[in-house]
């Protein structure tokens, strides 16, 4: 049995068209099995084409073809930086009507199986609009300032203004203001945030100066989008069908608003009020928002709301962060990007045929003119408002370009248009064209002109060596978990602040980014009262302003959060210690243990933050392994006394390993400048060769005036300790691990000496050295703390 529909349709040039659906019922979904296919008599054609008559075989098959052939394009495409996307296009281009037209294949023998592969891809879109409004930050608009808002109204009211003048001067008919035309204009001139926001994540650039203007400069533009094209949607409607009309859509949006907002939203607030501070939401509160969010979809149906407005909507109604929309990211996500997404990218690339492109009519003529002007009129915009406020000419360039890319919303519109009928197949064809080169073209410019890591390459020298004992000494140190807290205190105590040789701290507190799209970087400004409950890094403000008052004069306090993807946190380290002019940088090891000896934990995520950070140092670094005790967690609601055990103790003895080179002269300026306190003990241990081999690299007659300061000094004792290779080495740091409560070594990465030989095989610790590596091994006991020092 078969059912058939036909219908007409409207084109730009006024032509009539005929299409003609049909449809076999019952729909064969799940079939017999190859077996029983196998058996079937009286059948021509071959089993596998029998089998590929049941959608679910179909679908599975259309999966498995898209995701192959869409990675093996971007394995190619990848080296000359194009996005995932367009190796997504370009696989449902080759599996589309251009490649197979006339043929029968998998893929396109049936418009249904199509259908049912875009129907998956579909719901998937809707999912990621939703994810979108989820990882929104909407009070950033707020927060952004008014040049950032300048810059996210005017590279959209501008563009808008000048496609539409054009369009009309192009455009021979009376009625001009249709829907179709509206719709077409504010695609063309609209900042996508999902857009923007997958470009800067794949070029890195999140975090970055750039990437943050960008986020807010989006964000704000695709608010403003949004909003003109309902009004100009309702002003359209309002002329061709009566006002009345207008008044009915805008009542149908103002109620499903008000259920979202006023309803929806409370009760998520009340599920994130039950969350205890820092657990986990309950994971059915999880599925109840994804339910409400399916029941609201269909709402928005019954209303006669917009499709793409109402996932959206919902999305940006849920409380952003954790512990809901973390909770929703983490669960979705992976779903959505890696499965849903790709097949309907891949199904909008199918959609795709150039050979439509031999007659073209004059609506799609002027709708190409009115798109190619938008884009030069809105890159124009995007560069001279950076430009006139004083940004480089490189980076006015790249945001410039950063803000007229396209990709996944702009090719979604457009599909959604070519369904319905509203846009025919050779104006659908011109319009992807653009898509595609623009999202080609923009990542290769990007990249080009604007790298951030350059900036760090140029700043100044700072090291500790070139700070004077007298002088303040910059440090930043860096906070993942409260435990770290005690140990950077510990560290800073043993430095010597004192009103004439102060410390001037700043303590990053770095947070991984989960369920926003947003990064943050907030500075904590002084306050007299207890910050609210809700704020970032409550405890950990509080325990170093403490730390401050208990050392009046001597140390001053400046307190940041950072919240970044993990493999961007070391950008927001390097911005700080330039804003700063840092000299020296405290990293929290990897490892902690606990008093007995075994790992409490072990975070692969800081060191990779660690050895990026070590790759091009900012500024002198250090590397803490805290030594094994119990630690109490820092709570702003607890008066810790003992904090500070090198004030409680009557003698702190450090032992500073010296073989020569430049991480060792840092390290021992370091212990220098400890040594000034009473209260610590320092003791210079200089391994030697029994043969007396140095590397005649230059830095040896550095190496012997540094020694004879030492050992012309009263209050720091000298030990010079010949050995043959490394096990000798190790024999000996062996025996003297007990009496000493902090170590500091250089990193001495990759350098190859007589006292080290036999060592790197053991090696497992690149970025914290030979050294360094053997006095954290937990066959040392690991009562003590060791600090490898790397220079800038």
């Amino acid at each position: 049995m078969a059912y058939s529909n036909s219908g007409s349709y409207t084109t730009g040039n006024s032509t009539k068209s005929e299409a003609q659906v049909c449809l076999k019922f019952p729909p064969k979904v799940s079939s017999p099995g190859l077996m029983a296919l196998w058996s079937a008599k009286g059948q021509n054609k071959g089993k596998l084409m029998m089998l590929m008559e049941y959608s679910g075989p179909r679908l599975q098959i259309q999966m498995v073809v898209t995701f192959v052939l869409t990675q093996a394009i971007h394995s190619v495409l990848k080296h000359l930086r194009l996005p995932m996307f367009i190796s997504q296009i370009l696989a449902g281009m080759i599996l589309g009507p251009m490649v197979f037209k006339g043929k029968s294949s998998l893929i396109t023998s049936s418009d249904q199986s199509v259908a049912v592969l875009g129907t998956v891809g579909a719901i998937g879109y809707m999912f990621f609009l939703f994810l979108s409004g989820v990882k929104m930050d909407v009070g950033m608009t707020f927060r952004s300032g008014k040049k950032v808002i300048c810059i996210g109204v005017l590279t959209v009211v501008v563009p808008l203004m000048a496609c539409l003048i054009t369009a009309k001067s192009l455009s021979q008919e009376s009625q001009f203001f249709t829907n179709k035309r509206v719709f077409l204009a504010v695609t063309y001139s609209a900042t996508s945030f999902p857009v923007i926001h997958c470009l800067l994540s794949e070029l890195k650039l999140l975090n970055s100066e750039l990437g943050r203007l960008g986020l807010s400069a989006a964000l704000i533009g695709d608010i403003v989008a949004l909003f003109l094209l309902t009004i100009c949607q309702w002003v359209v409607d309002g002329l061709e069908n009566g006002w009345k009309v207008v008044v009915s859509n805008f009542g149908f949006f103002t109620v499903y608003f008000v259920i979202v907002v006023f309803w929806f939203r409370p009760v998520m607030k009340w599920m994130v009020r039950k969350t205890p501070e820092g657990g986990q939401i309950k994971n059915s509160y999880v599925y109840i928002v994804i339910g409400a969010f399916l029941v609201s979809h269909k709402l928005a149906e019954l209303l006669k709301v917009y499709i793409v407005f109402a996932p959206f909507l919902v999305g940006l109604a849920v409380p952003d962060g954790p512990p809901l929309g973390s909770a929703l990211v983490e669960k979705l996500e992976p779903i959505v990007e890696g499965l849903f997404m790709p097949l309907f990218v891949t199904t909008c690339g199918m959609r795709i045929d150039f050979s439509y492109l031999k007659n073209y009519g004059s609506f799609a003529k002027d709708q190409v003119i009115s798109a190619v002007v938008t884009n030069f009129v809105k890159f124009g915009v995007s560069f001279l408002l950076p430009f006139l406020w004083n940004i480089p000419i490189r980076d006015s360039l790249a945001f410039a370009f950063i803000m007229l890319n396209k990709g996944i919303v702009e090719m979604a519109a457009y599909s959604f248009m070519n369904d319905t009928l509203v846009i025919s197949q050779d104006m659908y064809a011109f319009v992807t064209i653009i898509v595609i080169l623009i999202a080609s073209i923009v990542p290769i410019l990007v990249k080009t002109l604007y790298d951030p890591s350059n900036k760090h390459v140029r700043f100044l020298k700072k090291s500790i060596m070139d700070c004077k004992l007298n002088d303040e000494l910059r440090i930043i140190g860096c906070i993942h978990v409260p435990a770290n807290v005690n140990s950077i205190i510990d560290i800073l105590n043993a430095s010597c602040p004192t009103r004439q040789s102060p410390i001037a701290l700043s303590v990053l507190h770095l947070i991984k980014l989960s369920g926003r799209a947003t990064p943050l970087f907030i500075a904590h400004e002084k306050q007299s009262k207890s910050p609210s409950n809700n704020s970032y890094s409550e405890n950990v403000v509080l325990a170093f302003n403490r730390f401050e008052r208990d050392n009046w004069g001597a140390v001053s306090v400046k307190s940041f959060t950072a919240v970044s993807p993990s493999n961007l946190m070391h950008e927001d380290i390097c911005n700080l210690v330039m804003d700063q002019f840092t000299s020296f940088l405290i990293l929290p090891f990897h490892r902690r243990r606990h008093v007995d000896g075994n790992i409490e934990s072990e975070d692969q995520t800081v060191r990779r933050l660690n050895f990026n950070i070590l790759q091009k140092p900012p500024c002198s670094v250090g590397i803490l392994v805290e030594g094994q005790r119990h630690v109490k967690c820092i709570n702003s609601r607890d008066h810790m006394h003992d904090q500070y055990p090198l004030a409680n103790s009557s003698t702190y003895t450090i032992a500073m390993i010296f073989m020569g080179g430049k991480d060792d002269w840092e390290a021992l300026a370091l212990a220098k400048r400890m040594s000034r306190d009473k209260s610590v003990k320092l003791t210079v241990i200089q391994f030697k060769a029994v043969d007396g081999f140095q590397d005649d690299d230059g830095d040896r007659m550095m190496d012997k005036q540094l020694l004879r300061n030492v050992k012309e000094s009263t209050s720091i004792t000298y030990i010079e300790k010949e050995v043959k290779d490394g096990p000798e080495t190790l024999t000996y740091l062996r025996s003297i691990v007990d009496d000493y409560k902090l170590f500091i070594v250089g990193r001495r990465y990759k350098r190859e000496d007589p006292q080290t030989v036999g060592l790197h095989e053991w090696s497992e610790f690149q970025d914290i050295g030979i050294i360094g590596e053997l006095l954290s091994s937990p066959d040392f006991g690991g009562k003590h703390s060791v600090l490898i020092v790397r220079h800038q």
